[in-house]
């Protein structure tokens, strides 16, 4: 039976670190969206402008939908490292798992501001090319910090909450 993982939780929290060993552990294609944003639109971006990036989001959610289905109707799974800032974006790729019957997973990943303000420097200064897309500065930090919608506890009844504090 496919499976199709949601990964979300606030910036520098780890969600594409826990992605890439997610996928190793089950085997599954992974998308996360800052390659994305940084490829398609980072040249077009002039400020930081929640709206416009949501847009831009949207539409990358639509192609990576397209073959995520593509994946998941090959009984493939799936992990989506798309930042999920909003509960409406975590909703549309559960509706759209739903139309396919599948019952979509939300991994919700916390860890206290210090740590991920930490893990975001280091992430900057070491640009791993696994987790690194673009330079993450105290600005966008701080600007995207109170966007964060968590997810309920009925979102996650088929999910699960994790604690990042403690790892690297």
């Amino acid at each position: 039976m496919a499976r199709l993982i949601l990964v979300c939780g606030p910036i520098g929290v780890g969600k594409t670190t826990y992605s890439l060993s997610l996928c190793e552990e089950i085997g599954a294609v992974k998308f996360s969206i800052d390659p994305w944003m940084q490829t398609l639109f980072a040249k077009d971006m002039v400020s930081l402008d929640f709206t416009w990036m949501m847009e831009r989001v949207q539409r990358c959610y639509v192609q990576i939908w397209e073959v995520s289905t593509q994946i998941l109707k090959l009984d493939g799974n799936v992990v989506l490292d798309l930042g999920f800032t909003k509960k409406s974006q975590r909703d549309y790729f559960v509706e759209k798992a739903s139309e396919l019957g599948i019952e979509a997973e939300i991994h919700y990943l916390d860890a206290p501001i210090d740590v991920r303000k930490q893990r975001v420097n280091k992430r900057n200064i070491d640009k791993n090319p696994e987790l690194y897309a673009f330079e993450v500065n105290d600005m966008m930090f701080n600007f995207m910090e109170p966007k964060f919608e968590r997810p309920s506890d009925m979102e996650l009844k088929n999910g699960q909450s994790i604690d990042t504090a403690q790892s690297n």
